[in-house]
């Protein structure tokens, strides 16, 4: 009856922590795609390039960067899960050859943490009892099922959020003519970068205004370097 409370209990208190770091990084992947693209499109534009070599820019920087985002993030996580299984093996191994020591290892790490020498080792007995890989996987390597991702959906994440961005500067070139697209491009995608830092910061437990300021401000930067550079060395069609 007390453990079903308890079941009970843990189903109505509804925690977002193991998702703070995917919405975290599709925010970023998003703000990614649209500050690169939008700084591409605004670079040759100012280059005096045609409107359709402003779109096939933008359209390749796109495709470009959310192939990259998510090539790099696929084998990064790999590269991660690799080598959370290689402790994991070896964590079976130690377990099988000294089960007693592993008792010990556990009840250190409680002791460390503050519990009394006796209570420390009840609760590494028991954990242990219920569950002893997944116990010295989250007590001693840090690896909690929770937060695991699979490279597959880290790659798909990333592109798709990075395509999202990208895609609302690309947009905004389709629609304008040549000659507003510069200060509507950069207008509207700072607008949009403000809005995605702000999101950021929120989702962070930052401060709002702070985190769209500093957003908008790199933002900005990096559109006016990325503007000059191309009104520099472009030539006039």
């Amino acid at each position: 009856m007390q453990a079903d409370k308890l079941q009970e209990g843990r189903k109505k208190e509804q925690h977002h922590t193991s998702r703070i770091g995917w919405l975290r990084a599709l925010v970023l992947g998003a703000n990614d795609g649209m500050l690169s693209t939008s700084s591409m499109v605004l670079g040759v534009a100012a280059a005096h390039a045609t409107h359709r070599s402003i779109l096939v820019a933008g359209s390749a920087s796109l495709i470009a960067g959310a192939m990259s985002m998510a090539a790099g993030e696929y084998v990064s996580v790999h590269s991660q899960a690799d080598t959370e299984e290689a402790e994991l093996a070896l964590e079976r191994s130690e377990l099988a050859s000294d089960y007693l020591g592993e008792i010990r290892e556990l009840t250190a790490i409680y002791v460390a943490r503050g519990l009394e020498l006796a209570l420390a080792r009840q609760v590494a007995t028991q954990l242990m009892l219920h569950d002893a890989i997944g116990a010295h996987a989250r007590e001693e390597l840090g690896i909690s099922e929770m937060f695991r991702a699979s490279p597959n959906q880290a790659a798909l994440a990333s592109a798709g959020s990075f395509a999202i961005g990208a895609s609302m500067p690309l947009l905004v070139a389709v629609v304008v003519p040549n000659a507003a697209l510069i200060p509507l491009v950069a207008l509207t995608s700072l607008i949009f970068l403000a809005n995605l830092g702000a999101l950021a910061a929120r989702i962070g437990g930052a401060n709002v205004w702070r985190g769209a300021g500093r957003v908008a401000f790199w933002g900005a930067l990096a559109m006016a370097v990325t503007a000059g550079l191309g009104a520099a060395f472009g030539t006039v069609v």
